[in-house]
């Protein structure tokens, strides 16, 4: 171990509160830490990045909707009339939960009440290949990258010569059929009708495919039927070629190869196929459910494990309506912030505990500029007004009044004139070795 872990990390107001320490600043996260602003508690976050970022939209930015910066908002900011609010920028590197301590990259911390909300990963199902060449989609960083790739392969593909040498670059082939892998298609196959022939006149755009793959029987698994069929309704009459029960087998960077043993050339493959939990090292192995998910029961709280909580994606409660655990979904994890808050002001005060139930607010999906699909508890519908629906939505749940501006004006523009103005190249600066830990993105392992 490293001379920084053996130190505390430095600068932390000193306070005679209960320190909860707060992992992760995803949804739950977030959503805890402002629940506790100006209460009696001295509330440590951590994060790996200093901003929140909106996960649902990462879509947009990969396809040239949205700028970075809309989607993404400081966490320095949203505290700063909270005293007992303090932000790190720090990465967990492991928990001793005898001494009540978390070890980071900028030292240790120790805990009355720890919180773990660190999210979860892209799953690839084992496969090596795939995790090498695939590009995922779970950070606004994959998303930028992804949105380079794709502009950087037209610019490529622009200056050779034979059309059969630059199908590779101008195919676009997404894996997993949820309400990103949806989104993604759709955004793609807009471009491709309506924006790129215009960028690159010299191309043919006939002979780009936008292939959308999911291995279950339908897509949109988790929302209704007619949900389901409407989206593939829409995508087809975007031209987007939808595969079902299907899975891919094998990607080397240059060919998707199937199980039925067809292949697919395409120098893209876009990853959205499945999610699993984030693990800290430290934790007990018999906390983890068999899908890496840590059991918790009704009040949040690790059993066995006092004063140690999970949020979000990586918390498995098992309960009669969700046998499998609680959708791993925005607001799972925002409704299991705020019951945990309550509960540790009740804790303060001397009441009994309220155990969580999730309240299912419905789920939605957006295909391309003016379609979408949503799912009420007790109202199902499609088509235009759906999409008006997931935009404000979308809209309302975005941190700051200028973010939420911007993104409107940004939606209104790419709705009106239909050529959004943020196809731009923008190449990383080449960093070097002794600055990257700093400033480069690291790949996480188990």
């Amino acid at each position: 171990m490293s001379d920084i872990h053996q130190k505390p990390i430095p600068n932390l107001p000193k306070s005679d509160l209960p320190k909860l320490v707060i992992l992760g600043a995803g949804f739950a996260g977030l959503k805890l830490a402002r629940a506790l602003r100006n209460q009696p508690f001295q509330v440590i976050l951590l994060d790996k990045n200093n901003f929140h970022q909106f996960q649902p939209l990462f879509y947009q930015v990969a396809t040239a909707g949205l700028e970075p910066s809309a989607i993404s908002f400081p966490l320095r900011k949203i505290f700063h009339n909270s005293k007992n609010v303090t932000f790190r920028m720090a990465e967990v590197a492991r928990l001793d939960a005898e001494k009540k301590r978390v070890f980071t990259d900028m030292g240790y911390i120790d805990y009355d009440y720890l919180v773990l909300a660190i999210g979860a990963d892209t799953n690839y199902f084992g496969s090596e290949t795939i995790e090498h060449f695939a590009s995922p989609m779970k950070t606004v960083s994959e998303a930028l990258y992804i949105r380079n790739k794709i502009i950087s392969n037209y610019e490529r593909a622009i200056n050779i010569e034979r059309m059969e040498d630059r199908k590779s670059l101008m195919n676009m082939v997404i894996v997993g059929g949820g309400p990103t892998g949806v989104e993604l298609a759709g955004a793609m196959a807009e471009l491709r009708n309506n924006v790129f022939p215009k960028d690159y006149p010299e191309l043919s755009f006939k002979n780009m495919k936008v292939v959308l793959i999911e291995a279950g029987p339908a897509l949109l698994g988790t929302m209704s039927k007619e949900s389901q069929e409407h989206a593939f309704s829409y995508l087809m009459g975007l031209g987007v070629e939808v595969m079902v029960n299907t899975k891919v087998k094998d990607y080397n960077g240059k060919v998707v190869s199937l199980e039925g043993g067809e292949l697919l050339e395409t120098d893209t493959l876009l990853w959205a196929a499945g999610i699993k939990p984030n693990r800290i090292a430290g934790f007990p192995d018999e906390k983890y459910a068999p899908n890496g998910r840590i059991i918790v029961d009704e009040f949040s709280e690790v059993p066995g494990m006092q004063d140690v909580f999970v949020l979000g994606d990586g918390s498995l409660l098992k309960e009669e309506r969700f046998p499998k655990g609680h959708p791993q979904v925005a607001q799972t994890a925002l409704q299991q912030a705020e019951n945990l808050a309550k509960n540790l002001l009740r804790v303060q005060k001397g009441e009994s505990r309220k155990p969580f139930r999730y309240k299912d607010l419905g789920s939605m999906a957006t295909v391309g500029r003016k379609l979408a699909v949503v799912d009420l508890p007790f109202f199902k519908f499609q088509g235009f007004f759906a999409w008006l629906t997931w935009l404000f939505v979308h809209l309302m749940a975005i941190l700051g009044v200028k973010n939420k501006l911007f993104i409107f004006l940004d939606w209104s523009w790419n709705y009106l004139s239909f050529d959004p103005s943020l196809r731009l190249l923008i190449k990383p600066k080449y960093v070097r070795e002794s600055e990257r830990k700093e400033l480069i993105e690291q790949k996480t392992t188990d």
